[in-house]
Order: structure tokens, then sequence, then C-alpha cells
């Protein structure tokens, strides 16, 4: 996979990122900041490093799965992995401006 190739699809999984949300935050998880990695793999599939805004999120698990279900849907995607971390813990200044600017933090 060539380099514009690979921009071009993380792109594509930024923006499928942005449609999905924690049901107690009105902000999608990537301008929160929830979305630590994601890798293009040679292959087409994806590989996410996300955590939650608190470690016992009862959303966890459908979070997680509407974000593995979401990128799956994108033609191009392979395999999708969605890694729960939680290292560096998750704070509000990890969230972008926008965000913030939503949550009323600025």
């Amino acid at each position: 996979m060539d380099e514009k190739t690979r921009l071009d699809l993380e792109e594509k999984v930024v923006k499928m990122l942005k449609t999905v949300y924690d049901p107690e935050i009105p902000v999608d998880v990537y301008d929160l900041g929830l979305i630590y990695r994601i890798e293009v793999k040679d292959d087409y599939s994806v590989e996410l490093d996300m955590t939650m805004t608190a470690p016992n999120c009862p959303a966890a698990d459908f979070i997680i799965e509407d974000v593995r279900q979401k990128v799956n849907s994108i033609e191009e995607v392979g395999q999708v992995t969605v890694n729960l971390v939680f290292e560096p813990e998750w704070n509000k200044d990890m969230m972008n401006e926008e965000a913030k600017l939503e949550l009323g933090l600025m």
C-alpha cells in the first residue's frame, strides 16, 4: 500500500470515528481524545488503541463495538482490531478545542 492510499484510508477512519459517541457525552470519541492510535496496515486491516473517560465506563462494550462496526463498514477496510488501553490515563486536556467548547470547558 502506498502512503497516499494509507493516508486516504486513515482519513476515512477518522471521519467514521467522528460518528461514534459516548451515550453520556454529546461529543464524538475522536474529538474527546479517546483514540490514541490508528494504524492502517498493508493488508488494509486497521488497529486502534482507545481508552474511555473512566476505567469503569458502563458503556465501554457498546462504544468499542460501535467503533469496530463503523470502521469495518468502510469498504476498503479488512479486519478491525480495537485495543482498550488505560495508559496514558485520559484527561480533559486530551480533548480538542471543539470538544471543550461543546462541553463548556473553554
